[in-house]
Order: structure tokens, then C-alpha cells, then sequence
């Protein structure tokens, strides 16, 4: 994995700006810690970091090739799980190769199918490839958005980066908001609308998406969606497609020339990844795998149940690493330095983000590199196969909103009133909802609960999922460590999509079709085990520490956070005496500290990156 930019301009030459280029790849150091390289001509400036996984001698870029007469530049983030088979296709069609690495085989697979190339990769993938002859640049992104890539098309200029911190580096890029940036800020919150950016004339390029850029603009289109077809088999046959795509999708990706583990919880998704790499592992006399959790301090002590977190995670990570011989390496984190993550995680994301739940995996990801360089981690089950508690309520299923936003009127009024009337945030998510089921593909035939899980399936795939991918890819890359997802393989991903709900629930149970494909490969008791979701600290002595933190921003009054928020109710909530309440938040319940940490994040990003209000 590594960290891409660049830039493309009519009306400058890029070659008399060498140290812009310099600065906004260097902005990107933590995503490739390895090497760093640029390329320039007077119209396009490329910009690399490197984190190397596969051919560490030979992978330098960005990469350089002449074809005939002309000249092909390359910057890439991501992995191609099946550069194999696409280097003997094109060793067969005469290319021949000198290194050992897939961004050879990505530039090479451009230069033989041209832009058609994305149709045959199987992988995660951020890229841009310049034709010098045709004076153009390709960019484009994985079709379920695993690796992010931003961008910025101003009067001509475009401006590209893995992270919105290497577009704000560029002198002419002012860290500007509008109404509707804001909008996502506080009524969308971390589940960012796909192709928005936050900051004013910055997008996301959505998965999925391609985009040219050459003297005629700029025009993107979509190569992938899903389609919406007839199932045709039957439960048993589903789910032995479902194991072989599964088996298959995780070796491919335990590829790698440097150290890779697995995250494990003990739950469904990452015990069924863990088993199938271990005896992959075994296969192969590779040796016992590493295993990699998370928890808190005192976390014992505070823990208590609830309809979002049945029960502990330990005992049934335990339960798996014996069972499967794995040497496992628990990380425990106390309340000091997740409090101090808070501030961190923003500046690796360049938005506030998902509190505590962005600080423990950023704290997790740093001790993991420390051993690895590559994981495999479990996101995206349950948005693929309908495992969330929102899938199976009636509450959810019969609103008309987000089931992650049934609580926006709550959160809407702990804004202040002008700024509520300004962005108009219930309206937003309206619209943003209506916007979401009019993508929808739908079924011919399909009775009403067939549509409505359909419409709650593509909510999920492609507002929510990527929400975590997102969280995944920027909390690990801020370390330098590779976070790989099975469950987003792109062919498991289209078959699932049209299994029925029925089926998807066989047996009565959430992810029913996802148990039974596992039979044989996990314990019982593990394959039956109620879902639970990322664990989050339950120590009072953060309560105080987020609380305390909040309250200095109310006390301070040139706090840019205050114009947005409703600072009496929000006082009021932070002087309650135990500052412990429940708002629907994201499939959990928000509480007090989640609420306090994030108002706190918002006000530090401001703060930071000198936001300012348009």
C-alpha cells in the first residue's frame, strides 16, 4: 500500500514548481514510510510514497515506461490479487517484465486494454497513469471504494491525492467549508455521502469510478455496479459458492514478500478468515499464524451488557487460538493515551471522525506494525450478508431514513437554531436518503420485503461499508501497516447481492447463509455466536477526560465549534452528574463520552486546519 498525488495543469508549467509537488507527497509519508518519488513535466507532476509488500527492491515509483514512441507514467495504492494470472496473459501477448511487483503488471495492463483495463482486476486499488502522447490522465478506484482517492477539478487544474491532506497542501487549495460540508459534518456524521469530500471543490471519486483528464476537462464514468439478477441455487449449492469464493478470496490475499497476521475478535467474520488462513498456513508449512486484538484497561471491571454488545470478546478469542494453534498477541489500551489518540485520528483522517472507535484501531494498528506489515481484517460481512440488528427491526425497516439516523432529530437539537436553519441537517438526510434508494437495482418480481431488504442490502454496501473501509484504510495507513478485506472481494460481493433473503438468513439466524458456508470451519459455539460489535472502552476515567475536554471548549469563547452547536443543552448534558446517556448512533447507542469526543474532534479540526465557513 502507499500514498498517491498529483497534479495537471493547462496553464502553468509544472516543472518551475518542483517543491509544491515535494510538499504535497510528503504529506502522505505515513501512508509509505519506505520511499519517496516524484515525476514532473511541464503539464502533469506525480507524486509517490511507498509502503513495500510485494518486490521491495524493484517497486519504485512512480513507474516509468516507453511504449514505441511514447511514454507511460504511473502512481498506484493498493494490490492486485490476481497480478499472476494477468502477467502470463500478458507475457503471452509479448510484454515482457523486469520486476516482480503488481504495479508493472497495472501500468502493463493499461498499456495493452487501455482504460478497459479496471474489468479484469481483481484487487484494491487507487491509481493514475499518464499517456504522454495523448497528453491524458487515467485515474480510478476499486469497485467497493477499499482504497480512497480524492480529488480537486478548478478551473481547468486538477489536483488528486489518497487524502485530502495532500490537496490542502497545494498553496492554492484554502481549507474552506459550505453548508452542505457542513451538513455532513453534523447531520450525516462519519457515514460521509459517496463523492463527497467535506471541503469546498474537493470530491471523492466514487468505487467504482473512472475519470480522464486531458485538454477537452475532465469526464468520469462507472465501470462496476451491482446488478440485480435471478438466483438460481439452492440453499446447499449457495452456500459451498459462498466457502470456495471465500477460501479462495483469502489466499489470494495472504500474497505477500514481508509479514502478514489477522485481526481477531472471536466473532463470525474474523474467526472464519483466521481459520481458513491458518490452514492455508499449515498447507504450506508456513508455520503457526499471528493473531492480532484489541481491548481496554479495566474493561473487565466496567464491562456491562447490552442488546449492542452481548457479551466480552476475550473468552472466545481465547476459545479460537486454541482451537486453531495460532500465537496470538492481545493489546490492552488505557484511558490517557486513547484520549490523546482523539486528536491524532483527525489529523489522519482531515475530518473528525468516529471518536474512540478511531483512536483504539489507530492505537491497535500501531502496535500490530510493529510485528507486521500486512493483515487480514473481517469489515464487511455484515453489510454483505445482513448481520447488523437494523437488518432484522421493524423500527428500521419501516422508516423512511437511514437506519443508522433514526436519531437525527435528537442529534439536530443539540444545534443551535440559526445554524439548523441555515444547513437545514433533517432535510439533508432526506435527501441523501431519497438519493440512495433511487440507485437502488431493483428485481422484477421481487415481492414488498424482497424490495425492502434489497434497498437496506444497497444502503449498506454503499453508504455504511464504506464508512469502515474508510476508518480501516486511514487508521492503519497512518501507521504504514497494509489492512486487507476479504469479505469486499468483488466476486463474493456480486453473488451475495442477489441471494434472497431467505436464503441469506437460512436457519432463522442473522448471516445464516454465512454460518452454514463455515460448517466444518470454525467450533460450533463460534459459529453460532451472537454478533458483537468493535469493542469500546467502558472506563469512567474516560467519561471524565472527554467531559473535561468539552467543557473547556464551552469556557473558551473563540472556539470556532460554538457557532454550530446549541452550548446550554450540550453544558447542561456535560454537568450532569454522571454524563452517561443513550442516543442511536450508528448501529450502537452514542453515549455521553462518544458525543463529548466527538464535538471535541470537531473543534480541534477546526481549529487545526483553520476551517474556514463559505
Amino acid at each position: 500500500m502507499c500514498g498517491i498525488t498529483g497534479w495537471i495543469d493547462w496553464k502553468r508549467d509544472l516543472t518551475q514548481h518542483p517543491s509544491i509537488l515535494i510538499n504535497m507527497t510528503d504529506t502522505l509519508t505515513p501512508r509509505g514510510p519506505d520511499a519517496s518519488g516524484t515525476w514532473i513535466t511541464p503539464r502533469c507532476a506525480l507524486g509517490h510514497r511507498r509502503l513495500s509488500v510485494m518486490d521491495p527492491a524493484n517497486g519504485a515509483q512512480p513507474m516509468i515506461r516507453k511504449y514505441g514512441d511514447n511514454t507511460f507514467a504511473i502512481v498506484y495504492n493498493g494490490e492486485l490479487y490476481n497480478a499472476p494470472e494477468l502477467k502470463k496473459e500478458l507475457e503471452t501477448r509479448g510484454h515482457r517484465f523486469s520486476t516482480n511487483c503488481d504495479t508493472e503488471v497495472l501500468l502493463v495492463s493499461f498499456i495493452e486494454w487501455g482504460r478497459s483495463c479496471v474489468d479484469r482486476f481483481n484487487g484494491i486499488f487507487a491509481f493514475a497513469v499518464w499517456n504522454d502522447e495523448e497528453q491524458s490522465l487515467f485515474l480510478a478506484r476499486d469497485r467497493l471504494g477499499v482504497k480512497p482517492l480524492f480529488y480537486s477539478y478548478v478551473s481547468g487544474r486538477l489536483l488528486f491525492g489518497s487524502e485530502p491532506k495532500s490537496i490542502l497542501a497545494h498553496p492554492d487549495f484554502p481549507a474552506e467549508i459550505t453548508g452542505e460540508g457542513l451538513a455532513e459534518i453534523f447531520a450525516v456524521g462519519p457515514a460521509r455521502t459517496p463523492g463527497h469530500g467535506i471541503y469546498k471543490n474537493m470530491n471523492e471519486l466514487k468505487p467504482g469510478h473512472a475519470m480522464i483528464m486531458d485538454a477537452g476537462g475532465l469526464r468520469i464514468n462507472a465501470y462496476w455496479k451491482l446488478e440485480s439478477k435471478p438466483h438460481e441455487d439452492d440453499v446447499d449449492t449457495t452456500a459451498a459458492r459462498v466457502h470456495d469464493l471465500l477460501k479462495d478470496t483469502v489466499i489470494r490475499q495472504l500474497a505477500s514478500d514481508v509479514p502478514i497476521c489477522t485481526l481477531l475478535s472471536g466473532g463470525l467474520d474474523s474467526s472464519a478468515l483466521t481459520s481458513l488462513a491458518s490452514a492455508y498456513y499449515k498447507e504450506q508449512g508456513l508455520g503457526p499464524l499471528h493473531t492480532y486484538s484489541v481491548d481496554y484497561a479495566d474493561n473487565d471491571k466496567h464491562f456491562k451488557e447490552s442488546i449492542f454488545q452481548p457479551n466480552s470478546d476475550a473468552p472466545w478469542i481465547q476459545r479460537m487460538t486454541d482451537y486453531l494453534g495460532t500465537i496470538h498477541h492481545a493489546k490492552v489500551f488505557d484511558t490517557p493515551e486513547l484520549v490523546e489518540s482523539l486528536k491524532t485520528v483527525v489529523f489522519a483522517r482531515d475530518t473528525p471522525g468516529m471518536a474512540d472507535v478511531d483512536g483504539s484501531l489507530y492505537l491497535f494498528c500501531r502496535e500490530i506494525k510493529q510485528d507486521a506489515t500486512v493483515a487480514l481484517s473481517g469489515e464487511a460481512a455484515d453489510e454483505i450478508f445482513g448481520g447488523y440488528p437494523w437488518f432484522h427491526r421493524e423500527e428500521s425497516l419501516n422508516a423512511d431514513t437511514f437506519p443508522w439516523a433514526l436519531a437525527t432529530p435528537e442529534r439536530v437539537a443539540l444545534l443551535s437554531p440559526d445554524f439548523t436553519d441555515w444547513v437545514k441537517p433533517e432535510q439533508y438526510v432526506k435527501d441523501r436518503y431519497r438519493q440512495a434508494l433511487s440507485e437502488v437495482p431493483r428485481l422484477a418480481g421481487e415481492n414488498q420485503q424482497q424490495n425492502r431488504m434489497r434497498e437496506m442490502s444497497y444502503l449498506n454496501i454503499t453508504r455504511f461499508m464504506p464508512t469502515l473501509l474508510d476508518r480501516k484504510d486511514r487508521m492503519s495507513m497512518a501507521v504504514g501497516l497494509e489492512v486487507r478485506v476479504p469479505f469486499c472481494d468483488h466476486r463474493l460481493v456480486e453473488y451475495v447481492w442477489n441471494i434472497p433473503w431467505e436464503i441469506k438468513t437460512s436457519g432463522d439466524r442473522e448471516k445464516g447463509i454465512l454460518r452454514k458456508a463455515l460448517s466444518g470451519v470454525l467450533p460450533e459455539d463460534v459459529l453460532t455466536r451472537k454478533k458483537s460489535p468493535y469493542p469500546k472502552t467502558h472506563n469512567p476515567n474516560y467519561l471524565n477526560a472527554v467531559r473535561t475536554w468539552v467543557l473547556d471548549i464551552l469556557n473558551d469563547s473563540s472556539s470556532p465549534l460554538l457557532q454550530f452547536i446549541d452550548v446550554k443543552k450540550i453544558r447542561a448534558l456535560a454537568e450532569n452528574d454522571n454524563g452517561q446517556f443513550n442516543l442511536p448512533w450508528f448501529g450502537q447507542l452514542m453515549t455521553g463520552p462518544q458525543l463529548f469526543a466527538y464535538l471535541a474532534q470537531v473543534d480541534l479540526w477546526l481549529r487545526h486546519y483553520k476551517v474556514s465557513v463559505r
